[in-house]
């Protein structure tokens, strides 16, 4: 009996140990500071940008703050100090690896390439890359593209997808990169690109927010498939990325999921009061019904 109570102190004694010594990463920096760091962007509409107050917010800083409740619950701690760090297309995965953010939350391609450096939880949204133009340069697909100037954000996706079909295509583009999407809009407006090559929601979202909407059309014409946004975190850290799975996957699930999508899709959104009037449409209601943070594009297929 003796020893039988020993060994069960000694298991006990173990376990103990082993909880104290859980906390590893990103969960431990956590702890030990009492702060996270989300990254925002300043003009990725609806996902991540600036109100009339320079305030970050937008549909992927809901989600992002779904997983602070939950890193907050996960840790016992009584207050858990929220701070905001502005990032670029090219400048989010350095902050991330370095440490200077824990969360990246925007409107990020999830893709095998990224993956090799950072880690993604449960996809938020599915895009495909068009281009806009205007109205009046009748530019109708892909190909009317050729010898001509097209702008696309640096660092992103899409100007690697627009440099791979020019060179496929043969189709001598000038291909400008621009610091940011505001950036690269403008180079359409001001008529020094004939087009803007990026995520198909963001151009309805700079449309939308435009002096002249009317002025411009979304190709028809995709340079991808349907691809997956993810809040990015850091590769390796398996119990952050824990967390974050559970806290996207319980939200996307549940009523409040589609709740947000609808607030920051299909009603109105400040500062101007626009509505992007962008349904869930079924490959969507999909990935929130089984949560997954594959990059592979026809894994969200119907």
């Amino acid at each position: 009996m003796k020893r039988m109570i020993g060994l069960a102190l000694a298991a006990a004694f173990c376990a103990g140990q082993a909880n104290a010594q859980e906390l590893t990463g990103t969960l431990k920096n956590i702890k030990e500071t009492g702060v996270i760091t989300l990254g925002h962007r300043d003009s990725s509409i609806p996902f991540s940008y600036l109100d009339d107050n320079q305030k970050p917010i937008g549909y992927a800083m809901d989600i992002c703050y779904k997983i602070v409740e939950a890193v907050k619950k996960e840790l016992k701690l009584d207050k858990l100090e929220v701070k905001l760090t502005p990032v670029t297309s090219s400048t989010r995965i350095p902050l991330l690896a370095n440490g200077t953010i824990d969360l990246e939350c925007g409107s990020t391609t999830n893709n095998t390439d990224r993956q090799k450096q950072i880690a993604y939880t449960n996809t938020h949204f599915l895009t495909a890359s068009r281009f806009v133009s205007k109205k009046s340069s009748k530019i109708n697909s892909i190909d009317d593209l050729k010898g001509k100037s097209v702008v696309s954000t640096s660092g992103t996706t899409n100007i690697k997808q627009l440099t791979e079909a020019n060179a496929a295509r043969n189709l001598n583009i000038n291909i400008i990169p621009a610091k940011d999407h505001a950036e690269a809009f403008l180079m359409v407006e001001t008529d020094r690109a004939v087009a803007f090559v990026m995520d198909d929601i963001l151009l309805a979202s700079l449309v939308a927010g435009s002096k002249a909407p009317a002025d411009y059309v979304i190709s028809k014409d995709a340079f991808s498939k349907p691809e997956p946004y993810g809040i990015m975190l850091r590769k390796d850290d398996p119990a952050f990325k824990k967390v974050a799975d559970a806290a996207t996957a319980a939200l996307y699930q549940s009523p409040e999921g589609t709740k947000i999508y609808e607030k920051w899709f299909m009603a109105k959104i400040p500062p101007k009061g626009l509505n992007l009037n962008v349904p869930i449409g079924p490959e969507q209601k999909k990935s929130f019904a089984k949560p997954s943070d594959s990059p592979d594009p026809d894994a969200y297929a119907m």
